[in-house]
């Protein structure tokens, strides 16, 4: 199954599951409980911490929940905060971080590259947390639309319907690949 966030991020080739962390594993924990997907690939944009560049294609497994006061030793948390499906170790994956807040603080976020984390999505956590509790195979596509800075919903605006023009040619163009049961990005 093939999903995305909702609202203006549609696509005509997949299943809308919410905005946020939260709308998300409600909505794909109920798609889940009543028709147990064999696969599930997330498609939607990314802010990137400086790494990527503006419509750069991004696939990964693997995705954190680390929220900015993390990054300043401002807070803490006893869950285990980075999820992955990826069952080729050999393979170094991109974590996508997912929070319900847009990062606006560029000093701050180039902090996450020190960490090893590339760039944000609102969702992909939540739909990786799912897929794991479900044993469902799972990745994401996702292109970048912004960096994560004073300007990013400006930019996210801007770019956002050439982002999901890019994503749809990426996933029609590779999706065999992106789908098969083993090899979900």
């Amino acid at each position: 199954m093939i999903i995305c966030a909702g609202n203006n991020e549609t696509f005509d080739f997949a299943q809308p599951t919410g905005v946020g962390l939260i709308e998300t594993a409600i909505n794909l924990t109920r798609l889940c409980l009543f028709d147990k997907p064999e696969f599930l690939l997330f498609v939607g944009s990314a802010g990137s911490y400086g790494k990527h560049k503006i419509f750069d294609i991004i696939e990964s497994k693997t995705a954190s929940n680390i929220e900015l006061g993390f990054l300043n030793n401002d807070a803490y948390s006893p869950l285990d905060n980075v999820v992955s499906t990826n069952i080729d170790k050999t393979k170094k994956d991109v974590i996508v971080n997912s929070s319900n807040y847009i990062s606006t603080n560029e000093e701050l976020t180039k902090k996450f590259l020190n960490i090893g984390v590339e760039c944000e999505n609102m969702e992909f956590f939540a739909v990786l947390r799912v897929a794991q509790e479900f044993d469902i195979p799972a990745g994401g596509v996702f292109c970048i639309t912004n960096y994560t800075n004073k300007n990013a919903h400006e930019d996210f605006l801007k770019n956002h319907e050439e982002a999901k023009e890019l994503l749809t040619l990426h996933v029609k163009k590779r999706i065999k690949e992106l789908t098969a049961y083993r090899e979900v990005p």
